[in-house]
């Protein structure tokens, strides 16, 4: 069983920045392909960033991309979310997820393993 936490989240102004970190316990880090996903209020959860095992390779969705950079250290097992550049919109809370295997998907079913998320608000 793998647990993730995040943390980073918080309040902050339209046009600023937040990095999340999420840190899953065991020594398997690198064997999974990790993501964030957000859910506004309302809202079903959706992708926002995944990541490569070696972290080679990413993947965005359309309205983060350049604003959003995600990266992973698997030397300490944490993988991030950089968020610049920020937007009303951005406003929701963000989760960080894992899946066993070398493929980055979008969909949230694809994942096994989730964090118990970090509310993010930006203001206007």
């Amino acid at each position: 069983q793998v647990q993730l936490v995040e943390s980073g989240g918080g309040l902050v102004q339209a046009g600023g920045s937040l990095r999340l970190s999420c840190a899953p316990s065991g020594r398997t880090f690198s064997t999974y392909v990790m993501a964030w996903f957000r859910q506004a209020p309302g809202k079903v959860r959706a992708f926002v960033a995944t990541i490569s095992r070696t972290g080679a390779s990413t993947s965005y969705t359309d309205s983060v991309q350049g604003r959003f950079t995600i990266s992973r250290d698997n030397a300490k097992n944490t993988v991030y979310l950089q968020m610049d550049n920020m937007k009303p919109e951005d406003t929701a809370v963000y989760y960080c997820a894992a899946r066993n295997g070398n493929v980055r998907l979008t969909s949230a079913q694809a994942y096994d393993y989730w964090g118990q998320g970090t509310q993010v608000t930006v203001s206007s």
